[in-house]
């Protein structure tokens, strides 16, 4: 069932309108609910290809339902339509405005709709896809306010890697963080790349929705196990590699390979010269578990994420 969230007039006749398709069994239900969202930033799509399997699944198979499913495919409609990952002409990151206001800007009121939505969820699944530079392994991550919660429920969404972050890196003005804070459990997933579709890992969350939603007694289904992720809950064990210059970026190693320390990552090429200005090594034994994939380069630009612990590299 289509249902509008949040609803705002726009110039020139035009309406700003936020939905979300509401499933749920015919006699109510059990009175669980999952809110599965995406689409904050315009430039991340990954999340529709989750939204579209999970409502056709849902769609051919009714009677294995036995809670609400609600999906939200697009809270940020008009940067989806106009491949901007903030809200146009606003200039603003969607994600950066939460809880909203009622009496705030358009925007922060759209804000305040969704949140006032959420909240009733037993969980909510927010969904990203890194950004067009940036490929990242199927991840979740969590800040430690709310990990005695968080990764448990993480466990169970049959990502690869868990990545607790401290809370001096916590953004107050996020959905999740919002969400959290009002006692609705809420996952962050990072995963694939910006403007593009990757379908295995949209299969791999799918299957790990329908777990999470079997052991909250939303589905009605056996489900296959999940995978055992990687859990890393110090800052110390994530390597960030940024480049030493500017340049053409060519990868080397894709996202997931387990490297060796000292082993070739990538290189930045100067295609004036035809030289090799800088080979990229891995400086300690890990996961890649994040890869540049937009080629150009400044100086300073990440170029990829390692996790340093060893089981890591089994």
């Amino acid at each position: 069932m289509m249902m509008s969230v949040a609803s705002v007039s726009l110039p020139v006749n035009e309406t700003l309108e936020i939905k979300k398709n509401r499933f749920c069994p015919l006699d109510g239900g059990n009175g669980r609910r999952i809110s599965i969202v995406t689409g904050i930033h315009g430039d991340e799509l990954e999340g529709q290809l989750v939204c579209y399997e999970v409502a056709k699944r849902i769609r051919e198979n009714p009677d294995k339902l036995l809670g609400t499913v609600d999906i939200y495919p697009a809270l940020n409609p008009m940067g989806i339509d106009s491949i901007t990952r903030g809200i146009p002409g606003f200039d603003l990151d969607m994600n950066r405005i939460f809880p909203g206001s009622a009496e705030g800007s358009l925007t922060e009121h759209i804000a305040m709709k969704i949140v006032e939505d959420l909240v009733g969820s037993d969980l909510c699944i927010d969904i990203h896809a890194s950004n067009i530079y940036l490929t990242e392994l199927p991840q979740i991550r969590i800040n430690e306010l709310h990990k005695e919660k968080l990764v448990p429920l993480a466990k169970e969404a049959n990502v690869d890697f868990i990545w607790v972050h401290g809370a001096n890196t916590v953004l107050e003005s996020t959905l999740a963080h919002s969400m959290n804070s009002r006692g609705v459990p809420t996952l962050v997933v990072e995963m694939g790349v910006g403007m593009r579709l990757t379908p295995e890992y949209g299969d791999q969350l799918t299957e790990g929705l329908f777990h999470l939603m079997e052991k909250l007694k939303i589905w009605d289904e056996t489900t296959p196990p999940v995978r055992n992720p990687i859990i890393s809950q110090d800052p110390d064990e994530v390597c960030y590699l940024n480049a030493p210059v500017s340049g053409i970026f060519l990868k080397k190693k894709n996202h997931g390979s387990h490297v060796k320390e000292g082993e070739e990552i990538g290189a930045i090429l100067n295609p004036f010269t035809g030289e090799v200005m800088e080979s990229i090594c891995a400086p300690s034994e890990g996961l890649l578990f994040t890869i540049r994939e937009y080629p150009v380069v400044d100086e300073g630009s990440l170029l990829a994420r390692i996790l340093k612990r060893e089981e890591a590299a089994e």
